[in-house]
């Protein structure tokens, strides 16, 4: 009864892995929550699964969407092609609404289970640009989760917790080796193969290449 539970958004990529290990670390009980949105591909899918058996979390839940139906970006519509340059702005690969729908589920899977933290691995150092990674946007949705719950009603204060929010891809990459997670079984690239291999070309892969590098650890990721 007394069990400290978290909810953990895990996309099956190397950040939310780490997350989902530095949750574990904390004592946490995890409970992890993936999405079928309309994506490209569901070799992220498949990852998260790994992720979570490997990482030992207490119920992994993969729940449907259809944000293709919304359209708007790269990632759920394939007329629109994935950048494989970098790119000025806010990129196309954005999914409008995306973490402030992920993160509304969480927040009713957290209630059910009587959970009051909420894990997410939003970054705002190396990241594409997307709105709702930026610490602002965190800020807002907790002070939202508060007023829109019976358990923030009553007192049981929710909390949304980026850990990551100020690393750079390095410093995470290191810190999930510290704490056990094996990034071979992760997946960061938009347009990954039904394999799981990477492009090499995205800005996902960019920036895991890059932080590999930077982190003078050896890239477990499959290439195309």
């Amino acid at each position: 009864m007394n069990e400290r539970k978290a909810v953990i958004l895990l996309s099956g990529g190397l950040d939310s892995a780490t997350v989902v290990a530095l949750a574990r670390a904390e004592g946490y009980a995890c409970y992890s929550m993936s999405f079928d949105y309309g994506q490209r591909h569901r070799a992220e899918l498949r990852a998260a699964e790994r992720v979570a058996r490997q990482l030992g979390v207490v119920e992994h839940k993969v729940v449907g969407l259809d944000l293709g139906g919304i359209g708007g970006s790269a990632l759920t519509d394939l007329a629109i092609a994935v950048p494989e340059t970098p790119s000025e702005g806010i990129p196309v690969t954005y999914v409008p609404a995306r973490n402030t729908v992920f993160l509304a589920l969480a927040l009713g899977w957290a209630e059910a289970l009587g959970a009051r933290d909420i894990f997410i691995g939003v970054n705002a150092v190396d990241y594409s640009g997307y709105p709702d990674c930026r610490p602002a946007f965190i800020e807002a949705f907790e002070r939202m989760a508060n007023l829109a719950t019976k358990a923030g009603v009553e007192g049981r204060g929710l909390r949304i917790l980026a850990p990551l929010q100020n690393l750079g891809k390095a410093e995470i990459i290191r810190a999930g080796l510290c704490h056990g997670v094996d990034y071979g079984l992760t997946v960061s690239c938009y347009q990954a193969d039904e394999d799981g291999r990477a492009c090499g070309k995205c800005d996902s892969c960019r920036l895991r290449v890059a932080g590999f590098a930077a982190a003078g650890v050896a890239d477990p990721t499959r290439y195309v």
